[in-house]
């Protein structure tokens, strides 16, 4: 099985990776998986993720996970491009493709890899907050400003659970 692990900083071209493929013709199946930054980490809005590493032990636990693949799946090749650094929201951080004669084994590859990254991978992602004020804050600020001159400036950061709920397309992981 040829194995592919880039770590990088720079964004990701997934029409380059792709055009990039090799595969054989006695494979029928190639599965591809990428990871974008959402809007939201738990009930926070956020503008981007920081992710860092620990790059020899990534190394390290990949080449681990690409033998437990080998070792449970006949696929023909791995590849595993991840970000590194500060991802904004609606960015790849992650791009997985997965090769084989079979869709079944190539989709059962992909989410095993993936969700053994998240197991045992030392890649920590860290959220960057954002700090544009929120449009309720602007309105609330605007309508207290004439009727309340203590109100808070529209600035001051919303607490969670005070002046906002969860949005619609807000999840947890």
């Amino acid at each position: 099985m040829r194995r592919s692990l880039i770590l990088t900083t720079a964004p990701l071209d997934e029409a380059a990776l792709l055009h990039e493929r090799a595969m054989s013709a006695g494979m029928g199946a190639a599965v591809y998986f990428s990871g974008v930054v959402r809007e939201a980490e738990g009930d926070e809005k956020i503008s981007a993720i920081n992710y860092e590493a620990f790059q020899q032990m990534v190394e390290r636990q990949f080449a681990l996970i690409f033998d437990q693949l080998e070792k449970r799946w006949v696929l023909e090749s791995v590849r595993v491009v991840h970000r590194l650094g500060v991802v904004k929201v609606g960015e790849a951080s992650l791009w997985v493709e997965v090769v084989a004669a079979h869709r079944g084994e190539a989709f059962a590859a992909c989410q095993f890899l993936i969700d053994e990254m998240k197991r045992t991978v030392p890649i920590w992602k860290r959220p960057v907050a954002d700090r544009e004020p929120s449009r309720l804050a602007a309105r609330t600020h605007s309508a207290n400003a004439t009727d309340n001159p203590s109100a808070p400036s529209a600035l001051a950061p919303l607490r969670a659970g005070t002046a906002r709920g969860p949005g619609p397309g807000d999840t947890r992981d």
